[in-house]
């Protein structure tokens, strides 16, 4: 039999065949340190948990929700949103709260993707930037990721070129997987490319309290006018270290989340309501704990970028996000980012993320998560040196090695 229709529009899953690999490792009692999935192993607040147990059980709590987010949710993030960015939401019309700002953009994209519509988005790029266009039945056009003046060049020629034209372009800054920051200038000239050409700017913020050199990344709905033409997408799972609570944001223009919301309405009937009043008390409450989560991060970038430098692996420091973006070591350049994660698993008890999972252009990279404490990442860079130690003698065999100069 043949693949369904929008089953036929995926290409094969890169990171399946790493997770395969190490789980065949762990099944034979291998100790492998995984920086390949940004799953925070940080735990959620204390004051969030509590929450959560005090409303489970109570009254009504086991009932459907309200698809958007319950309206205490959507206030406290209007509220989160004028104090971090001095910018004013109506919790009414301008917010909707997501499963998560993955399951946000995938719905987003069922909303208003045509058949045959053409959306620019990043290369290298977070996989449902682009999957969850395919699947909605849209066309693809790939623009750099960097936030430099090259990237207008790009997307000048990509308007021109594309038919039809454009009908969105995405962003996501701290970006994932390249770590790079976007400044409110950079915004500012997006915001009026998008006016210019009328298209929409769907803005994946996910990692916006996660930074490092006290410079907060901004959003693009700090820009006058950008409510126009904008949706933004934020999360709780890295903030609050609440993954798998499955709870987002999509805020921004009207028009668009009036669609997103109506698509929902038929989809699902929102998180579990304890889940969403505890994301109220996390939003609310305290910021010592997004402080400390920032502190934890920052401590283990550096030990990541001091360790691995050591075992021969020199990793760029990134400014923002939970993630490193590293080349591979020139050694290992002639093979590919996916070969080279295999052999960290079999020989390093190490795993990482392939960049040719993030697009074509991510390849001679690969992505390392900080979601292991300091001592395991020390661990990971002894696994390192050992390997590079003897990588000339263990792999001849199985796969030639560039000169070392």
């Amino acid at each position: 039999m043949s693949d369904f229709y929008r089953i036929k529009r995926l290409p094969p899953y890169v990171f399946e065949q790493v997770n395969r690999l190490k789980a065949k490792a762990r099944a034979a009692h291998a100790d492998i340190i995984d920086l390949g999935m940004g799953n925070p192993d940080l735990p959620a607040p204390k004051h969030v948990i509590d929450k959560l147990v005090e409303t489970a059980g109570k009254p009504r709590t086991d009932r459907y929700s309200a698809s958007k987010g319950i309206a205490g949710l959507r206030r406290a993030q209007a509220g989160y949103y004028a104090r971090r960015f001095g910018v004013a939401l109506d919790p009414e019309s301008q917010i909707v709260a997501t499963l998560g700002s993955k399951e946000g953009f995938a719905n987003m994209a069922q909303a208003i993707t045509a058949p045959g519509d053409v959306v620019l988005v990043p290369n290298p790029s977070y996989p449902i930037h682009a999957f969850g266009f395919l699947m909605a039945g849209g066309v693809i056009r790939s623009v750099p990721s960097a936030p430099t003046p090259d990237y207008f060049v790009a997307l000048e020629r990509a308007i021109i070129h594309s038919i039809p034209k454009p009908i969105a372009v995405v962003v996501c800054y701290p970006s994932n997987p390249t770590a790079e920051v976007a400044s409110l200038d950079f915004y500012r000239d997006l915001v009026a490319f998008a006016k210019k050409h009328e298209i929409f700017v769907l803005s994946d913020l996910a990692y916006a309290e996660v930074y490092f050199d006290d410079n907060p990344p901004p959003s693009v709905l700090q820009v006058p006018g950008a409510m126009d033409a904008t949706v933004e997408f934020t999360s709780m799972s890295k903030t609050f270290s609440m993954a798998g609570w499955r709870i987002g944001f999509a805020v921004g223009n009207e028009r668009l989340l009036s669609a997103l919301a109506r698509v929902k309405s038929y989809l699902d009937y929102g998180a579990f309501t304890p889940v969403q009043v505890a994301a109220v008390a996390a939003l609310n409450g305290s910021d010592d704990c997004v402080r400390e989560m920032r502190a934890i991060y920052k401590r283990r970038r550096d030990v990541m970028v001091e360790s691995f430098a050591q075992a021969g692996w020199p990793i760029p420091a990134p400014r923002a996000s939970m993630f490193a973006w590293a080349p591979a070591p020139e050694r290992f350049r002639h093979i590919s980012t996916l070969e080279f994660s295999k052999l960290l698993i079999e020989k390093a008890d190490l795993a990482v993320a392939p960049g040719e999972g993030f697009g074509e252009l991510g390849e001679g990279f690969v992505r390392l998560a900080l979601v292991e404490n300091e001592q395991r990442i020390r661990q990971a860079a002894r696994n390192l040196r050992r390997f590079f130690e003897t990588a000339d003698t263990q792999l001849h065999n199985v796969v030639p090695l560039a000169a070392r100069g």
